[in-house]
């Protein structure tokens, strides 16, 4: 019997604290969110998140809430206003999110009786997943006669290590814009990322963005097809993480027409050797930029003063990022044409300075040096006139120099001077 009573009491307690554990897990969820929206809010000036009357159980809890989406060019405020139930379980808890108005607007039914669904599951460690589930959709404009059309989709973005890693993921089978004077098609988009917080407001990572095919149909012209179009990125620390270096390349295969195809097409962006410290510094310092001329009545000395010093703050950071060194430039561009291919490279960079050169710096154009090469072929000219015509004066300046059957630019830099095919150009000290 007394065993049977040690069980008892032993069961009570687990049912006990079991049943505890969603109001526990509700008031950390809680916290949890609104601890997120004031980061969110306090991180840049563009989106603010608003929540209110908050209603927690035991169980479940339930609010309502809005994005707001600021435009940095004119000021204007938009607002999207949500409601959201929250499930309460052991270990965490699921938002389900949804649009005031609801999913379409008005009366009409853009999904055929089947809603998206968004949803946000938290743990209690800190980890959350944010995730959209889009069925097939229909959209009309009435005014416009424009159609947008989806295969419906996924999209998908986990944050764990306390915000500090991120990994996200879509995945949509078509996509298609139809018009009266165009149509374009979008045929098996994926995206992959993923980044970690390196320090301030750098980021580290990889991704890629892969698109099978992109069609474009216009009415009055010859239609055209893109094919296995591909970006791909990594930024990754180097030197114990004092420096950063960065690649992205972009790549068509193929462009199809009616009559021809050809291809690939390729550009290849590098960053290297930047400086970690400098280069979060101005980051940071464009931001409160951004936030001031947001944030600010037009006009008045304090408004004045204040856009000054954040301009001071900028070009300190930036002299601060050159006299850090670094290397900038497209180390290859390829695109093929019917007539032939054209290539090029180019690239900039600028020597780490020690104390005393950097309490020397006057601009930093002064030690910036640089390179670049673009050749393409005469007969890309002669078939089309209008890029004949623009190019004509590059040619009579000597930017432009004739080998064989190429039209040839080898371009370097170098104290303030640009030589072109051997024609010197001062450069003004711009920065």
């Amino acid at each position: 019997m007394r065993l049977n009573a040690k069980w008892m009491i032993a069961g009570a307690g687990v049912l006990a604290v079991a049943g505890g554990l969603p109001w526990i897990v509700g008031y950390v969820t809680e916290q949890q969110w609104q601890q997120a929206t004031e980061e969110v809010n306090s991180a840049q000036p563009f989106l603010r998140m608003e929540t209110e009357n908050y209603q927690r159980g035991i169980l479940n809890a339930r609010f309502n809430g809005s994005v707001n989406l600021r435009n940095p060019e004119t000021g204007e405020t938009q607002q999207f206003a949500y409601r959201a139930t929250v499930t309460h379980g052991v270990t965490g808890s699921l938002m389900d999110f949804e649009p005031e108005g609801g999913w379409s607007a008005g009366d009409t039914d853009w999904f055929s009786g089947e809603e998206p669904r968004l949803t946000l599951e938290t743990r209690l460690w800190g980890t959350a997943v944010l995730e959209l589930e889009a069925p097939e959709m229909r959209v009309t404009d009435a005014d416009t006669g424009e159609t947008l059309a989806s295969s419906g989709g996924l999209a998908r973005i986990e944050i764990s290590d306390s915000g500090s890693q991120a990994d996200a993921l879509m995945v949509w089978p078509a996509l298609t814009l139809s018009g009266p004077d165009l149509d374009v098609r979008v045929s098996d988009l994926r995206l992959e990322q993923t980044m970690s917080h390196l320090t301030g407001e750098v980021w580290t990572g990889s991704g890629e963005i892969v698109v099978d095919s992109l069609a474009v149909t216009p009415v009055a012209e010859t239609p055209f097809t893109l094919q296995e179009i591909s970006i791909r990125s990594s930024s990754e620390p180097v030197s114990d993480g004092e420096r950063l270096d960065s690649r992205m390349a972009f790549e068509v295969a193929r462009v199809a027409t009616a009559d021809e195809t050809y291809g690939p097409q390729r550009l290849v962006f590098e960053l290297s050797g930047l400086d970690v410290a400098a280069w979060s510094g101005l980051t940071e310092s464009l931001s409160s930029l951004q936030a001031l001329a947001l944030n600010q009545a037009s006009g008045g000395p304090q408004q004045f003063e204040q856009q000054m010093t954040a301009m001071q703050q900028v070009n300190t950071a930036l002299r601060d990022l050159a006299a850090a060194g670094f290397s900038v430039g497209f180390p290859e561009l390829t695109v093929t044409t019917p007539e032939g291919v054209v290539e090029g490279s180019a690239s900039i960079s600028h020597p780490e300075l020690t104390a005393d050169k950097k309490g020397e710096m006057l601009m930093v154009m002064q030690q910036l040096t640089g390179e670049m090469d673009l050749s393409l072929p005469v007969a890309l000219a002669e078939e089309y006139p209008e890029f004949r015509l623009q190019l004509a004066p590059l040619i009579k300046q000597g930017l432009l120099v004739q080998q064989d059957d190429r039209l040839v630019l080898d371009a370097s830099m170098r104290d303030l001077m640009l030589e072109v095919n051997g024609v010197e150009i001062p450069l003004p000290p711009l920065l």
